[in-house]
């Protein structure tokens, strides 16, 4: 997959839907070229992969946009690994996950081992794929304001029942479902209702492990116009020890993340 014009997918919905299902984690491919930079030997690379990939996110989102049609939500997917790129960090000084190697392109582990080579040149990466895919995601964020005249983003993620070392802020709860929010584009009637959505996993909980929402750096904190949140689902609810989902761990959340979608096409929250 060379193509930068097949790194990313934007799915129809219907035409009137301000909803916006972001997958941004959720794949595992790396081009050829770009898997060179890499050090790590394929098992290890596996092994890393297996720790950082948002694992059936990606089929999460589409059974709920099945099952909320007519209302169905556009989707935006990530369809390379973030070991390519991160699409949802900051490209430069401003992301603090810089301090262990892990900003826009990533050059430590999930362990801190090393990644990518030191003194890497990281700029061809970030405007080979970083790049595009934001400016993608802006006309796809444009797109729903024109057509809606508001914006939706449901950012769909899930994360490990324990805390991995790279993470900066893992010292507190890890509920079921983390709702990320965003003090100007996150309202409080659109936090409530995902945490109505997901209630019936064990309990909701906010920014913790992880915090905030992805919004285009064009609208963020400008637009209120785009409202954005944040779902985070702890793996354990839908993957076995040995990585392999649940079907009725993936139908449940989906359900849920339709009933969030349904909330949302309703101008509920």
């Amino acid at each position: 997959m060379n193509d930068t014009s097949a790194a990313f997918r934007l799915l129809p919905g219907a035409p009137d839907s301000p909803v916006l299902l972001h997958v941004p984690h959720s794949a595992r491919a790396i081009p050829a070229d770009v898997r060179e930079g890499i050090v790590l030997d394929d098992a290890a690379l596996e092994t890393e992969l297996d720790r950082i990939t948002d694992a059936y996110t990606a089929e999460i989102a589409a059974a709920a946009a099945l099952r909320a049609a007519p209302g169905t939500p556009w989707r935006f997917v990530n369809r390379l690994s973030r070991l390519v790129v991160d699409p949802e960090r900051f490209p430069d000084e401003r992301e603090e996950m810089r301090a262990v190697g892990m900003g826009a392109v990533y050059t430590r582990t999930t362990h801190g081992e090393e990644l990518r080579r030191p003194g890497t040149d990281t700029e061809p990466l970030v405007r080979r794929y970083f790049d595009p895919y934001a400016r993608a995601m802006t006309a796809a964020v444009a797109g729903r304001l024109a057509a809606a005249g508001r914006v939706v983003i449901i950012d769909v993620h899930s994360y490990p029942a324990r805390r991995l070392p790279y993470e900066l802020h893992g010292d507190g709860p890890r509920p079921p479902v983390c709702i990320g929010t965003d003090a100007f584009h996150t309202p409080a009637a659109l936090r409530d209702a995902a945490c109505a959505a997901f209630a019936g996993f064990g309990g909701t909980g906010l920014d913790t492990p992880f915090a905030g929402t992805y919004v285009p750096l064009r609208y963020h904190g400008r637009d209120p116009r785009v409202r954005a949140l944040m779902v985070e689902i702890r793996r354990d609810l839908y993957l076995g020890d040995g990585g392999q989902p649940s079907a009725d761990g993936l139908d449940a959340l989906s359900e849920a993340l339709a009933e969030l979608v349904a909330a949302v096409s309703a101008d509920r929250p």
